[in-house]
């Protein structure tokens, strides 16, 4: 049995439904939240930094080359980028980087080389179905909203902005 429920968020009324369970179906989820296994927490968030952090370094080794090659740091933010993002869709294409990601989590999601990671395995994993249908179809499926609303974001920070110092 569902029960609808109204819900406020930021002045948008939504209706979600939300299932009345019996006394039987609390007391399984209750024993299945004693039984499940708690996830080494503290394990995590060291290894998260930790690749993170080496994700990070390699991204500012591949900086300082440019920078060393006559480039100011301002143009050698780009092609830094550029480098990073190849080297995520690359790993992600021959199959490491989602290794990286099941031993890393966090820490491989964060840096762009994440991004590139979120493009490219839709795109692989529809491969199938064509490359209209499938690769151009899903390759935003997981990006598509981050680009979105990462755009939209900075449209009106802008405008804030704009009319701030207007």
């Amino acid at each position: 049995m569902l029960v609808f429920k109204l819900v406020v968020y930021y002045n948008i009324i939504k209706v979600i439904s939300v299932p009345i369970l019996t006394k039987e179906q609390q007391d399984y989820q209750n024993f299945v939240k004693q039984k499940r296994p708690k996830p080494p927490l503290l394990k995590n968030v060291i290894v998260a930094f930790f690749v993170g952090g080496t994700i990070c370094v390699i991204g500012q080794i591949v900086l300082n080359f440019f920078i060393s090659q006559g480039m100011t740091p301002n143009q050698a933010g780009a092609p830094t980028s550029i480098v990073m993002i190849f080297l995520g869709a690359f790993l992600t294409g021959i199959g490491i980087y989602d290794r990286i990601g099941k031993y890393a989590g966090a820490g491989s999601v964060v840096p762009i080389t994440g991004f590139a990671n979120s493009i490219v395995s839709p795109a692989m994993e529809f491969k199938r179905e064509g490359y209209v249908f499938g690769v151009a179809a899903k390759m935003f499926v997981i990006a598509g909203p981050v680009l979105v609303y990462g755009t939209t974001s900075a449209v009106i920070i802008g405008l804030i902005y704009y009319l701030l110092n207007f």
